[in-house]
């Protein structure tokens, strides 16, 4: 599924493919989305007015909020007698946003998903463990017409009934896995405390998204599991898993899939397009969608891009990691943090497991922040099972002073016992929010 032609393509190469797309992308919505042909109207733009790359500033954004504005069905572009699969969010704040696939875009996506997973280390011979969930979910079906479409052997068993999935690891010795991070390192935790050891599952490469992750906790999965760790990204409203992954040759930055999706970077507080390097808002358009074809969608994902060749040899644009999202960061007595900072900072901590919670509370009238972290089981043995002993308190103050010398914020430390934090089996819940007893999972 490595596709030379395009993933090494030159830049104007590249760019001559992506503005035809483009065009033809801006035709279709003009004249079968009611919702664009509005918008358009509204700013005076017409389809020939889209000339060059650059114009596609002239085009108005897409927010999360259009599509729940336009749920079910309002932007799509074809009859629903056309449209062979449909998606969604988990509408966990509201109705779900829903996006729908042609039989065209579902070969697409498997097509995308496939040079993804070869890009990430995989191959036609491999047995491929999806623990992903299957449904309105797109990652695990997603990466399952991915994992068929390249010929490998897929073992959709979805997430959750982790013994079983150890079972079924064990026993089929899948070459490749694919999950939500926090969900795999649960997977191999489990394997510890039955005895196993996770080194020994001859899984060779990972694949995990879904949720944000740091490099720490590549660290730790890559140690734990003896595996390639690589990230991908995509989002349902784009089209799914597939939209950027890395390679497994650098684990430098997220190729995206620039043949189906064009990419901008803008301020978001003056959505003007930033420079290469520069921290924003990642911006998607898609190229080949049919059901939903979808203009400068604003993700709320904050990174970068650069487009530098890598050394794998693609060319290809790439992305870094998600730095944070636009609606997840928490402003601690004025600082602006991330809970994928939290997470960098708990990881080069002794003592620590890498499961955490935000916890927001009232104390008062003031809104309060308590990091809750878990200690090993390990140093819960040395205290003897005591959360007041003073190597306690002197974790809490270690953790504390790390946190403010890295994240530059002082927060109340609240360490749980092995176990503590409640596992995923899914995406991880990071945010506690006990001010109006909502959760956040991210």
């Amino acid at each position: 599924m490595y596709n030379p032609e395009v993933e090494t393509a030159n830049r104007a190469e590249m760019e001559k493919l992506q503005l035809t797309r483009l065009q033809k992308t801006v035709e279709n919505v003009f004249e079968n989305v009611p919702f664009y042909k509005e918008k358009f109207d509204d700013l005076g733009i017409r389809p020939e007015d889209i000339q060059q790359l650059s114009d596609v500033t002239k085009l108005p954004f897409t927010k999360k909020q259009n599509l729940r504005d336009q749920y079910p069905f309002g932007l799509f572009a074809v009859p629903l007698d056309e449209v062979t699969r449909i998606h969604g969010s988990s509408g966990t704040s509201g109705k779900p946003t829903i996006v729908g696939y042609t039989k065209n875009d579902i070969e697409n996506w498997s097509v995308i998903v496939a040079r993804a997973i070869v890009t990430a280390g995989g191959r036609k011979s491999d047995i491929f463990h999806n623990a992903y969930g299957y449904g309105l979910f797109t990652g695990g079906m997603g990466l399952h017409y991915g994992a068929e479409k390249l010929g490998a052997a897929t073992v959709p068993i979805s997430g959750g009934n982790t013994e079983r999935q150890i079972t079924i690891i064990n026993d089929f010795k899948p070459r490749g896995i694919c999950g939500t991070p926090s969900y795999i390192l649960n997977i191999a935790e489990k394997m510890e405390e039955m005895g196993m050891d996770p080194n020994e599952n001859g899984i060779e490469y990972g694949i995990f998204g879904a949720e944000p992750w740091s490099e720490e906790m590549r660290a730790t999965l890559e140690k734990k599991l003896k595996l390639k760790a690589v990230d991908i990204y995509g989002l349902s409203e784009i089209m799914g898993p597939g939209v950027a992954i890395e390679c497994h040759e650098a684990q430098d930055g997220l190729h995206i899939a620039e043949d189906h999706f064009l990419v901008e970077v803008i301020n978001p507080d003056t959505l003007e397009q930033v420079e290469d390097g520069v921290v924003g808002e990642l911006v998607f358009t898609s190229l080949t969608k049919e059901a939903l074809p979808i203009i400068r969608y604003r993700t709320g994902d904050l990174a970068t891009i650069t487009r530098e060749k890598c050394k794998c040899g693609r060319t290809t644009t790439r992305m870094s990691r998600i730095i944070g999202r636009t609606d997840d960061m928490i402003i601690v007595r004025g600082v602006n943090v991330f809970p994928s900072e939290i997470e960098r900072a708990l990881l080069q901590v002794e003592g620590l497991v890498p499961h955490y919670q935000i916890h927001l509370v009232k104390k008062g009238t003031m809104d309060s922040v308590e990091l809750h972290v878990e200690i090993e089981s390990g140093f819960y043995d040395r205290v003897g099972g005591d959360l007041t002993h003073v190597d306690v308190h002197k974790l809490k103050k270690t953790v504390q002073h790390h946190m403010k010398t890295t994240c530059l914020v002082t927060m109340d430390i609240v360490v749980n016992i092995p176990k503590g934090i409640p596992r995923s089996e899914g995406k991880a819940i990071r945010i506690v929010d006990k001010r109006n007893s909502a959760v956040m999972s991210l």
